[in-house]
């Protein structure tokens, strides 16, 4: 792979300082240990501080998500089990400690996590989750609540009203005013809120709600007195409405108007949060020998994984990173001048919320995979019902005809089982080949709702312009061309509030195997888009936090400088297809108008 490292910051590099000195070179170099929690499963990586080499690796899936408990997809409702996460961060440690040369774990002098967000749970005066007591220990609300999951859209829309009431008795006091002006269901208070008004058994043991980033830490380091857990600014800034501003949260009494219990909870956050160089302390020794680890190894703050991806790959002043795969993450950087300039319809911004001293940005599309995975189980349905119906005809008794059933089943889970792992790349192939705009189709991409610009749940997905002729290769060439459109939106939305973008970088999965989706998303931008060589830029962008925590460098501007991968490539706007893309562009705003208004009308 070739290795090109552009110069993505003044002066040094990374997002700030001046090159750094760097720790001891080769075989004396210390490590740190990246974590990367995921939707699926969580990623370790044991990286050399010196060079940011990846000496071993390992993922680890959650054993009982595979097995879909806690979840009801049909109502939008994805939980996950806090065992889920300490069994597969143990086996993921060991894989990686395991792939590392002799003695890698004796050298690791820190770790730091990155999590989805917001990914709350209710926990005990010790910051314990309630999904730890027998009684609840099978229960969905007790668990998790999944940054995707989408029950809470009722308990959004009533923290919006409240906010708005508020601001009205108290001008100037708008506590949704960081975020984009829209709280969304996919954030802390919408879940938190919505369980404790389901469930008022929940709501008198809880005494606090964690993230998923700072419960991990406060596990690690053995913390047991909510008043003593460093809550991450990341979460903090984005999902949770801490700011600067505001001295910390929004006032208790402001959360009281939605449920009593809710202003316990806003109080058991103190005032402070965290950035993620800032040290949490280090192991317990039970965990440090568990793991095979020094019992100085040092845990850093918890920080959400985009923003955590975004610096692994190198994001630098004025540079908006686009974290690409099942939905999207949009994370921007930038310098704070004279007074910070509030950015409508996004996901929040916080100054040190990506890198301490620079405001970071979050904007970011709720279905971006998702929306071809959706195209492909659609498609794949009449093979999952020939593979069901085989099954059923066939009770294995051995009888020519029985035989021939089990035979015919057989043939067809094969079948299945090579279209699941082919058709997304033959449709891309084939999607490819028409030329933008032939056959007048466009699409929605709001399929799991809208997150940026104007957070809104309740808006769906659709299909325009189809006729007998469209065949399933048009429809997901639509389908990509409305999520890059989704992603012009973002674009278009910092372009009228004023924020500067000089480049935009990708990574994640998405952005590594499918060049046609990232020069369709080049051309609808019209900007030039560098692909990071990061491999997993989550876990490395923890490993930099960690070598910061860890003190090995001074900040992380001179981490990303030492430890960075690069770029293998960038894909550059065609100007051929500009015009015909500021067309489709026009008409997928008004097919997303008439959504909105159908939306309305729904509710």
């Amino acid at each position: 792979m070739m290795r090109i490292v552009p110069n993505l910051a003044p002066s040094g590099g990374g997002v700030g300082g001046s090159s750094a000195s760097g720790p001891a070179s080769g075989s004396d170099a210390p490590l740190v240990l990246g974590l990367d929690f995921g939707t699926d499963s969580v990623r370790a990586v044991v990286v050399s501080t010196a060079d940011g080499r990846v000496l071993g690796q390992a993922v680890s899936s959650y054993p009982r998500w595979a097995k879909g408990l806690y979840c009801d997809p049909t109502k939008s409702q994805f939980r996950q089990h806090p065992l889920d996460y300490i069994e597969s961060f143990e086996a993921a440690v060991k894989g990686a400690l395991a792939a590392s040369p002799s003695g890698a774990g004796a050298r690791v002098v820190g770790l730091s996590i990155d999590t989805t967000a917001s990914t709350p749970i209710l926990a005990d005066e010790t910051g314990t989750p309630l999904a730890f007591q027998e009684k609840w220990k099978d229960d969905p609300d007790a668990q998790f609540i999944l940054w995707k999951d989408h029950t809470s859209i009722a308990e959004a829309e009533d923290i919006n009203k409240a906010a708005a009431d508020w601001e009205a008795t108290h001008p100037g006091q708008n506590p949704v005013l960081f975020v984009g002006g829209i709280y969304s269901s996919e954030w802390y208070w919408a879940k938190v809120l919505r369980v404790l008004r389901r469930r008022p058994e929940l709501a008198a043991a809880a005494a606090t709600a964690l993230e998923h980033c700072d419960w991990m830490g406060t596990f690690l380091t053995g913390t047991k007195d909510v008043a003593k857990i460093k809550r991450s600014r990341t979460a903090g800034g984005h999902k949770i409405l801490w700011h600067q501003d505001f001295g910390g949260y929004p006032p208790a009494e402001f959360f009281a108007r939605l449920h009593p219990k809710l202003a316990d909870i806003a109080k058991s956050l103190g005032t402070k949060t965290y950035t993620g160089d800032t040290s949490l302390g280090t192991l317990t020794a039970e965990w440090a020998d568990r793991l095979g680890l020094s019992r100085t190894c040092v845990v850093g703050v918890g920080s959400i994984d985009a923003h955590v991806g975004a610096v692994g790959a190198g994001v630098g002043p004025y540079q908006l990173a686009k974290v690409v795969g099942t939905s999207t993450c949009d994370i921007l950087v930038a310098p704070p001048v004279g007074k910070e300039k509030v950015v409508a319809g996004i996901c929040g911004q916080v100054d040190g919320s990506v890198v301490p001293g620079i405001i970071g940005y979050e904007a970011g599309q709720s279905a971006f995979g998702d929306a071809y995975n959706w195209f492909k189980q659609v498609l794949l349905w009449p093979l999952h019902q020939a593979v069901g119906l085989g099954a059923n005809l066939s009770n294995g008794e051995g009888t020519d005809a029985e035989v021939s059933a089990d035979a015919e089943m057989s043939a067809a889970a094969a079948v299945l089982a090579r279209v699941e792992t082919q058709l997304l790349d033959w449709l891309g192939t084939a999607a490819e080949a028409i030329s933008p705009g032939e056959s007048g189709v466009v699409a929605l991409d709001w399929l799991n709702g809208r997150r940026t610009p104007d957070a809104d749940q309740n808006l769906r997905g659709a299909f325009a312009g189809l006729n007998l002729g469209t065949d399933a290769p048009r429809m997901f060439r639509a389908l990509v061309e409305a999520t890059a459109f989704g992603s012009r939106a973002i674009l278009e939305r910092f372009k009228v509030e004023g924020v500067r973008i000089d480049s935009v970088i990708a990574l994640g999965g998405i952005s590594g195997k499918s060049s046609f989706v990232m020069q369709t998303l080049a051309d609808v931008m019209g900007v030039e888009i560098a692909i990071s060589a990061a491999e997993q830029a989550g876990a490395l962008g923890s490993a930099m936090f960690a070598a910061v925590a860890a003190g090995v460098y001074p900040n992380i501007g001179e981490a990303q400088t030492a430890m960075g991968a690069g770029f293998t490539k960038s894909y550059k706007p065609r100007p051929e297809n500009a015009g015909i893309y500021d067309r489709l562009y026009r008409e997928y705003l008004v097919l997303g108008a008439t959504e909105e208004k159908l939306a309305k009308s729904r509710s």
